[in-house]
């Protein structure tokens, strides 16, 4: 409530919003839990809630809120949803979503890479369940020693954010300059995003008549790894809203996630849900989420990504089938779903 929206504050979101529709549609369950979020001072809270409490704390912010405040709120259990929470609470439920400053170390920040292999640990140890996002986010958990596989569930990232969005509200400039066809590129600066592999491909993709839009922020978490690609088709769009990126992945040739690890790997699942072909990486979760709807290439091989990019503009049949297997593949992740996951692990801790 107090960050930019990226994948992690996006799952939380949708998993309290999901949590309050289902206590909405069932009473009992509301009267019995009397959910509660729990929010440092200057939190936006933008949600929409009927059944769930917005309790505002008088004082606290970071991680030092989530330690020495959230605690007293939280007496008879506590849900924490983005990767860390109060290591001291009972009946406590965190979803760690990947271990990904184990995996790919020098894509982050000294202090930020320290400061999670050190805590999630602790906090994998001590939580009564850890939830993630998918089977190879467990499995990476489990190798780490983040925390023991018996206390794992999986509850996977949801598709139904992405149809909320409206292309006709879309305002970003880019929009109305583009002339030719492109292929959307989302990821930050971190190493393992491995935004290079396409960007190192502009040139050949320049010669086919294809653009190539970046979308993704700085953040001080990662290191250092700015690029030097500099090409007249290569089009850097930074941050964007939601109703921007819809408009962005409708009109796009295709995504291209080359990532070489990832907890779960959202942007794939929201291209699928707007109908946007996918090229992804064969890497960590990716085929979980894609199934046989995505086309697949090695992250590390830069021709491959090149052709399977050039080969999907000139067939335009396969873009039309790539997009309807996309949008089932999609249907098959549900915010509300993994919400009455969560709630059953609520009520088991409270039975």
């Amino acid at each position: 409530m107090t960050q930019r929206i990226t994948g992690v504050q996006r799952y939380a979101y949708e998993i309290v919003a999901s949590l309050d529709e289902i206590s909405s549609e069932d009473g009992d369950v509301a009267r019995r839990l009397g959910l509660r979020l729990v929010v440092p001072p200057g939190a936006d809270v933008k949600l929409a809630l009927s059944q769930v409490d917005v309790c505002r704390t008088k004082f606290g912010s970071g991680h030092a809120w989530d330690q020495l405040v959230l605690p007293w709120h939280g007496t008879s259990g506590v849900l924490s949803l983005g990767n860390f929470g109060p290591v001291l609470a009972r009946r406590h439920i965190v979803c760690i979503h990947d271990a990904n400053t184990f995996i790919e170390p020098e894509s982050y920040s000294r202090a930020f890479g320290l400061a999670y292999r050190t805590l999630l640990p602790l906090i994998g140890r001590r939580a009564s369940r850890v939830a993630t996002v998918s089977q190879f986010s467990a499995d990476m958990l489990v190798k780490y020693g983040i925390c023991r596989r018996e206390k794992i569930f999986i509850a996977p990232n949801g598709h139904e954010h992405a149809l909320r969005w409206d292309a006709k509200r879309a305002e970003i400039p880019l929009l109305k300059v583009l002339k030719r066809p492109y292929v959307l590129l989302l990821g930050s600066s971190a190493k393992h995003k491995n935004v290079h592999v396409i960007l190192e491909q502009a040139r050949g993709l320049d010669a086919a008549g294809i653009d190539i839009v970046v979308v993704g922020g700085a953040s001080s978490i990662f290191s250092a790894n700015a690029s030097d690609h500099q090409r007249a088709n290569i089009h850097h769009a930074g941050y964007v809203g939601d109703d921007d990126l819809a408009a962005l992945y409708e009109g796009a040739l295709c995504l291209a996630f080359p990532s070489k690890t990832e907890g779960f790997g959202i942007p794939p699942l929201e291209a699928m849900a707007r109908g946007c072909p996918v090229v992804c990486s064969n890497a960590a979760s990716l085929i979980e989420v894609g199934g046989d709807a995505v086309a697949y290439v090695d992250p590390d091989h830069g021709d491959g990504w090149r052709d399977a990019i050039i080969g999907l503009a000139g067939n335009q049949d396969l873009r039309a089938t790539m997009a309807a297997q996309g949008r089932k593949r999609a249907a098959l992740f549900s915010w509300k779903r993994s919400a009455q996951l969560y709630l059953d692990e609520i009520l088991r801790l409270l039975a």
